[in-house]
């Protein structure tokens, strides 16, 4: 039988830590998204995975906020974050700064996270810069806003559904990517 690790086994840094600690190039833009645990969500998923910032646009609510708080205990607080009124604005910020974005969407044309993850260690740059979007609940990402991506990453669904929450989306995606960029770091 295996015992539970402590919170000091695990050796967690604390916030000042994690804000000085090396980010992984990795942003999430949450485009729309209204329920703020969802927010709080994809916010405790970018601690776990120590990526660069969140981006929250439209009518996503923002720190400081007791709901996003409830779900993110406290990541809301060392996540670094940016407000944007308008996704299609942070999209193009983004990409003058050398990001390549994706729109996490089913589309025509699009590739698979694996194949994107796949991408990344193929062209094998440690210091590759990638943003991923993600929409809101029930209308996913704005087509504007896909039409100014490079590309729509499609996480396979096998089931009834068309679609899962954003903010398991948002963990699914963030760890896939966050470990092909972590595996080029090792290598290089």
């Amino acid at each position: 039988m295996s015992n539970k690790l402590t919170a000091a086994e695990m050796g967690r840094m604390n916030i000042d830590q994690y804000r000085q600690a090396d980010k992984l190039p990795l942003v999430v833009i949450l485009d729309n998204v209204r329920s703020q645990h969802n927010v709080g969500a994809v916010f405790r998923t970018a601690d776990a995975m120590r990526i660069e910032r969140v981006i929250l646009c439209g009518i996503c609510c923002c720190p400081p906020n007791q709901e996003i708080h409830k779900t993110a205990l406290g990541a809301e607080e060392s996540v670094e974050w940016l407000y944007f009124e308008d996704t299609k604005e942070a999209v193009k910020a983004l990409q003058a700064e050398g990001y390549t974005v994706y729109a996490v969407e089913q589309a025509h044309n699009s590739i698979t996270l694996e194949e994107a993850a796949e991408k990344v260690q193929r062209d094998n740059v440690p210091c590759t810069k990638i943003a991923i979007v993600l929409g809101h609940e029930v209308f996913g990402v704005q087509q504007e806003v896909v039409n100014l991506c490079t590309q729509c990453i499609e996480i396979p669904q096998y089931g009834t559904k068309h679609s899962m929450n954003v903010s398991v989306t948002a963990g699914i995606a963030m760890y896939r990517l966050s470990e092909a960029m972590r595996e080029l770091r090792i290598e290089n």
